[in-house]
């Protein structure tokens, strides 16, 4: 947890005091989306087990990331956002941070026997959409061209979607030695530091006036209403105890760093994206604890 505050600050502080090179954010988010973010799930994806009797977190977060386009595509018909307002909500606040904050406070709360729903929810969940759901609105959303056959392409090459696709196969044929495994690890543990340093880089509290609608709707989806609608899926379908508290915190996570990091290199507003993700973190340091006392293995 403290290095998404460490290295967010440093970003802020070096934005504002240090000397940069030209073209430094746009080069640790090529590095962030191409090559750390693919050598992490290549080696994860691989450990995976699939348990049915798990499938309440995984459809927690579809139905998070599906909920915030549906609701973010009428609002913005309703008020008149423009697609990349949409798009930027969508991917920032339909996404989760299950990982490096879901899995540090999950098991905090609720230790080793949380952790591993947890991480069946990001591995499962939010892994899939981002791979595959993020590029897509991503493409619609960007003004880059949204035929059919475009998406797929970009689908297609997107090197997390390629990892995702390649470590199911590894998965099956037994997994990776650990001479491949191990440094896979180490590349991909570069993501959280370069990609919070890059959003420090660009974060803004003083937005526009006509963005503030949309950061106060996004965090209430991705904070509030998520959960409570996974919440409620899970209350009609019988879940209960641990399998229930967990999903509905990894729904309730802050928005996920590797969306921001799309969002940007999409020019869907990245400034509202990066604004979203750090007042996000902030907040869910206060809105998880607070939820979790209310759920029933809280």
């Amino acid at each position: 947890m403290l290095i998404l505050f460490l290295c967010l600050a440093l970003g802020i502080l070096c934005r504002r005091y240090a000397p940069l090179p030209e073209g430094i954010v746009p080069g640790i988010n090529w590095w962030v989306l191409n090559i750390a973010l693919p050598a992490l799930v290549l080696a994860l994806v691989p450990h995976v087990t699939i348990d049915t009797r798990l499938w309440f977190p995984v459809v927690g977060m579809y139905v998070t990331f599906l909920g915030a386009w549906a609701l973010f595509a009428a609002m913005g018909k309703a008020l008149g956002w423009s697609p990349r307002r949409i798009g930027c909500l969508t991917l920032v606040c339909g996404l989760g941070n299950t990982s490096f904050m879901g899995y540090p406070l999950v098991e905090a709360l609720h230790g080793k026997a949380g952790l591993s729903v947890a991480v069946i929810a990001d591995q499962l969940g939010c892994f899939p959409m981002l791979a595959a759901g993020g590029i897509v609105v991503a493409s619609l959303y960007s003004g880059r061209g949204a035929s059919a056959s475009t998406i797929v392409r970009r689908l297609l090459t997107f090197p997390a979607f390629i990892a995702l696709l390649v470590g199911i196969v590894i998965g099956m044929a037994g997994g990776l030695p650990a001479a491949l495994e191990t440094p896979l690890l180490q590349i991909g543990q570069t993501l959280t530091p370069l990609a919070l340093f890059s959003v420090g880089l660009q974060f803004r509290l003083h937005l526009r006036r006509e963005q503030m609608g949309a950061l106060v709707a996004g965090l209430g989806w991705k904070l509030l209403l998520a959960p409570l609608l996974v919440l409620g899926l899970g209350v009609a379908a019988g879940v209960s105890g641990l399998t229930l508290t967990v999903g509905v915190l990894q729904a309730a996570m802050a928005p996920m760093i590797s969306a921001a990091i799309l969002a940007d290199q999409y020019e869907l507003e990245p400034q509202l994206a990066n604004t979203v993700l750090g007042a996000g973190i902030l907040l869910s340091l206060v809105t998880i604890p607070l939820g979790n006392l209310f759920l029933p293995a809280g």
